[in-house]
């Protein structure tokens, strides 16, 4: 995979790791979440969500209502329905599952209680912490997971088998990866320290408000200072970084207090997806991972607070997922279609031929973590507020800065463009922009290139947003060059 040399000033090397919702949600397949176990009947119907937002706040409201009935929560993409399980709703208890159901959730009874379930993976850390195994907690098998790479034999596979075996029946499964556990830090290009190579996340802003960007946490162990290109100069330098321990993930402040760090993802050909919002992984959703390495890979949660024991220690609270990985995709980000930040690429087995499993550090950890936040500091809702400009949610945000700046008033991407915000965004249309988004020549399609209104525009995500050189007369403003995504190809 190539990389452009990106000037310092207008750095985006920290979503060089990411990926393309607008091409790549037509390229790539869905991936479909199983069932396991029957759901309840009920006449009440359950909500559509069509939002990784709508299916994280459901889940999240459902863990508080549901209190200590609250066994995890899945996303049926089948049905596009959130599947909450719960234990133990006799009496009382049928009021609040009445209350879940009301709120929008299918609601489907299981054996084992959150409580139980982390209690096995206790257990797991102090009997069976062996380098080579992983487990997570799926809600979808209402188990957890237990897995173990080919380096797991012998006695240590009978030691594990053994754990597993004693935590009681239908609690735990354990299975056998090809693969061999390890980080993804290589040698090549993308963001370089030293003989390292690693994928910058997503860029934020950092608590002394400088810019930022999010990487894996063994990348910033290995190397302090880190540069945009093999053998060429520092631009950004460590700041925190965690590994092993609670969490794979470092805060890398730039140099130049005046990089323009935008909040979006640099998805190369001339594409650049925004990021809205960071958001708390859901099992069942489909997710997105673009790495320096393998490029663009989709696939689904498949556990959520993993603990992996790889070769440095043993890291807690990541997601596992079934997206491939390979070396130098370490720190590349994971996010939904409809631009919200998941996680940060860790470790796993397997390659993009083969597959396997995948671990990743969930953003939202890492911004309490570290005190920053997405973008310019504005929760990832684009980097202005410009009066009717693009690129934002509801016309109000994006990339410009008022009038005068960044799209201008009126101007862009046309008054219903968006970017693949709410109900204008990706998941409705799957392809990433506005209203009637995506290669469409109609008038709201978006990204115009020769009218304030995109009469003639539309041209996937971000035709004339960022990267086209050509649009500094096609509705961008008065000063166009003042559009923060616009140096990201």
């Amino acid at each position: 995979m190539s990389h452009k040399r990106i000037p310092k000033r207008k750095a985006a090397i920290a979503v060089g790791g990411v990926a393309a919702l607008g091409a790549a949600a037509l390229l790539l397949p869905n991936a479909n979440a199983s069932q396991d176990g029957d759901t309840n009947a009920s006449s009440i119907t359950p909500k559509t969500l069509k939002s990784s937002g709508d299916v994280s706040d459901l889940a999240a409201q459902l863990s508080n209502l549901l209190g200590d009935a609250f066994a995890g929560s899945y996303y049926d993409s089948d049905a596009r329905q959130l599947v909450v399980n719960v234990v133990n709703v006799s009496g009382d208890k049928n009021n609040v599952v009445i209350q879940a159901q009301k709120a929008g959730a299918k609601v489907r009874e299981v054996a084992n209680s959150a409580a139980k379930l982390e209690s096995a993976a206790q257990t797991l850390k102090a009997q069976a912490t062996i380098t080579g195994t992983s487990w997570a907690v799926d809600p979808r098998t209402n188990k957890v997971l237990v897995t173990a790479d080919s380096t797991v034999t012998g006695a240590k596979w009978d030691k594990l088998e053994s754990t597993v075996n004693a935590l009681g029946s239908n609690v735990a499964t354990v299975k056998k990866s090809a693969g061999t556990f390890k980080t993804f830090l290589s040698g090549g290009d993308a963001i370089f320290g030293g003989g390292a190579r690693c994928s910058a996340g997503f860029n934020v802003t950092a608590s002394d408000g400088s810019p930022a960007f999010l990487t894996a946490g063994h990348c910033g162990v290995a190397e302090e200072q880190w540069s945009d290109s093999a053998n060429g100069q520092p631009i950004a330098t460590v700041d925190q970084a965690v590994f092993p321990g609670a969490g794979d993930f470092a805060l890398v402040k730039y140099d130049d207090a005046t990089t323009q760090a935008p909040s979006d993802v640099n998805i190369g050909g001339g594409q650049n997806v925004q990021i809205l919002q960071a958001a708390d992984a859901t099992v069942g959703t489909q997710v997105f991972r673009m790495g320096s390495t393998t490029g663009l890979n989709d696939g689904q949660v498949v556990g959520l607070d993993a603990t992996v024991n790889y070769p440095e220690g043993t890291v807690t609270g990541l997601i596992q997922t079934s997206v491939c990985a390979e070396p130098g995709d370490s720190g590349g980000s994971l996010f939904t279609q409809d631009g919200s930040a998941i996680g940060l690429t860790s470790g796993g087995s397997g390659d993009c031929t083969v597959g396997g499993e995948t671990f990743f550090q969930p953003v939202t950890t890492a911004l309490q973590a570290t005190g920053a936040t997405l973008g310019n500091g504005q929760a990832g809702a684009g980097n202005g507020a410009g009066q009717g400009a693009g690129n934002g949610a509801d016309d109000q945000a994006g990339n410009g800065a008022g009038q005068e700046a960044g799209n201008g008033q009126d101007a862009g991407n046309g008054q219903d463009a968006g970017n693949g915000v709410g109900d204008n965004g990706a998941a409705d249309n799957q392809n990433g922009v506005g209203d009637q988004a995506g290669n469409g020549n109609g008038q709201e399609a978006g990204n115009g290139a020769a009218d304030n209104s995109g009469l003639e525009g539309g041209d996937g995500v971000s035709d004339n947003q960022n990267n086209n050189q050509n649009n500094q007369n096609q509705g961008s403003g008065q000063k166009q060059n003042q559009n923060s995504g616009q140096n990201n190809n």
